[in-house]
């Protein structure tokens, strides 16, 4: 099962945070370096520089947990019990590479994912049946739920993303399919898609031991002692907000009630606002710093942020416009789900 992860976490083989490492875009202003799979112009480029991009990973996992077939791939091949950190970590410097690298990093890091999915087999205890984790159908269960999971808790939490962008963020990530080993044809390009995948799939979901083994772990993961407090005031809160912001039949597949949608929404708010206030330049100085080691190939004008965020918006807005004729497009104000329409 994947995680996100922001520039705090993993290490980045498209370049080292060091603002020496390539120009800041050159002299005369243009870019370049290599933008990578998406490049600063993108929605994943603004999106997954988000703080809240982890509380969105932890909601993630316990998504994917409710898929027997790919919870099982966990439990039998997984040291997360003893390498729990590890493996987030891990998991976390993929999504970060992917989303900040070089186009070789990105590259190689799907390769040694495809990889290593290869050779690990699963096995049914009720049937005996054997088969591998990268089958398409497990790969793709894992990839919308985390797309879902980003999307969801970034939007529900604040951040100013229209529905334009939404779909244009999910049609990116089929080049992220693609690198774990799904045709991207397969894959939801927007959010009916996306929708219409997770009403299929729900037939096939269940809460069963291996996702309770999960959700156990996600709510209170094995720590050195002097961490304990850490775990006790920081951990549980965040894991318990990702939980709390699942959608209604996972609550149900886990056994316990769904809180009220108000209240799970305000504290996503109310926490957005914290973490976002924290000054960028200070979150991008933990190591190894995957959006540091971009904007040092690519230039300092490239750093994500919901600024950037609201003008890819206004662009989107004019495009639209222009295709749709002058003086007929209207919208709402780009963060409250308005979609375009003709006047009439």
């Amino acid at each position: 099962m994947g995680h996100a992860g922001t520039d705090s976490a993993g290490t980045d083989s498209a370049g080292t945070d060091n603002a020496s490492t390539g120009s800041a875009g050159g002299t005369d202003g243009k870019r370049h370096g290599d933008p990578g799979l998406f490049g600063p112009d993108s929605v994943t480029w603004q999106l997954h520089g988000d703080p809240m991009m982890w509380i969105a990973g932890i909601r993630a996992l316990y998504l994917q947990a409710l898929h027997p077939r790919a919870v099982r791939g966990v439990i039998q091949n997984s040291d997360f019990r003893q390498d729990a950190w590890g493996r987030l970590r891990r998991i976390a410097n993929f999504v970060g590479t992917i989303s900040y690298g070089t186009t070789e990093a990105a590259e190689k890091a799907g390769a040694h994912v495809r990889r290593v999915h290869t050779h690990i087999k699963v096995t049914d205890p009720a049937t005996g049946e054997r088969y591998g984790v990268d089958e398409p159908d497990l790969l793709l269960w894992v990839h919308c739920a985390e797309v879902d999971s980003y999307l969801h808790v970034l939007r529900r939490s604040g951040l100013p993303l229209t529905d334009a962008q939404a779909d244009r963020y999910i049609d990116e990530h089929r080049e992220g399919a693609r690198l774990v080993g799904l045709d991207p044809a397969r894959v939801p390009a927007d959010r009916a898609e996306l929708a219409a995948y997770f009403d299929r799939v729900r037939p096939e979901l269940a809460g069963g031991p291996e996702s309770q083994e999960v959700d156990d772990f996600l709510r209170d993961p094995p720590v050195r002692p002097l961490l304990v407090p850490a775990r006790a005031v920081l951990w549980r809160r965040v894991s318990a907000l990702a939980y709390d912001s699942l959608p209604e039949y996972a609550h149900e597949l886990y056994g316990r009630a769904a809180p009220a949608p108000q209240r799970v929404t305000r504290r996503l708010v109310v926490t957005g606002r914290l973490l976002r206030a924290v000054p960028g330049r200070l979150r991008r100085r933990i190591p190894p710093g995957h959006i540091r080691g971009a904007m040092a190939r690519l230039g300092r004008d490239t750093r994500p942020g919901p600024r950037q965020l609201r003008r890819q918006a206004a662009k989107l807005r004019e495009q639209a416009a222009i295709l749709d004729g002058p003086g007929r497009a209207q919208t709402g104000d780009g963060g409250d789900g308005g979609r375009w329409r003709k006047r009439v």
